[in-house]
């Protein structure tokens, strides 16, 4: 049983030159064929029981390997060089807790107005309707749904302004809690 084994390998380093040639003649850059053909090695080793004895070996690596090139290709173009930390310095994601928390105050003052302005409101300015189309929706006259989304908008607002107050009082009420302790 060790003898197909040694065999096999004896075969695979009879051809590592020539896929360190390969290697180098896709990548032009002697470091990046030697970690081309390591790569191709450890994958043949791993898969060796993948390789059918009797066909051509020197094939069968040769495909591994450009494959693994073409990988590792694909791979680094979809990289961002930045040694020096610049760019993922840059990167930033906002706070997303800070719009949860406005979603829910805007859904919570959505729901204070009445139906008829929220519905109006919500054709308008979210669904991006024109007056005409939502007067249409809403089976009413144009001039009723300009009137329900100026109401809407004016209510909104002034919920909006309000929980914006009684928030603004209720940190400050935590603040100076927790700085007497």
């Amino acid at each position: 049983m060790s003898e197909p084994v040694t065999s096999w390998r004896e075969d695979v380093v009879a051809l590592i030159p020539a896929l360190r040639a390969f290697a180098w003649s896709l990548s032009h850059n002697s470091a990046d064929a030697d970690d081309l053909v390591q790569d191709t090695l450890a994958k043949a080793w791993t898969h060796k029981d993948k390789f059918v004895p009797g066909t051509n070996l020197r094939a069968w690596l040769f495909t591994i390997l450009r494959n693994t090139y073409y990988t590792t290709v694909t791979r680094k173009r979809r990289e961002v060089s930045d040694g020096d930390g610049k760019h993922a310095a840059s990167l930033t994601a906002p706070a997303t807790q800070d719009w949860s928390v406005a979603m829910r105050s805007l859904e919570r003052a959505l729901r204070q107005l009445p139906a008829e302005h929220r519905e109006a409101l919500i054709l308008v300015g979210a669904a991006g309707l024109t007056y005409e189309e939502a007067a249409e929706i809403c089976n009413c006259a144009l001039g009723t749904i300009k009137s329900r989304v100026n109401r809407a908008r004016s209510r909104l607002l002034k919920i909006m302004e309000a929980d914006s107050a009684v928030d603004a009082l209720v940190a400050e009420t935590m603040l100076s809690a927790a700085n007497e302790d």
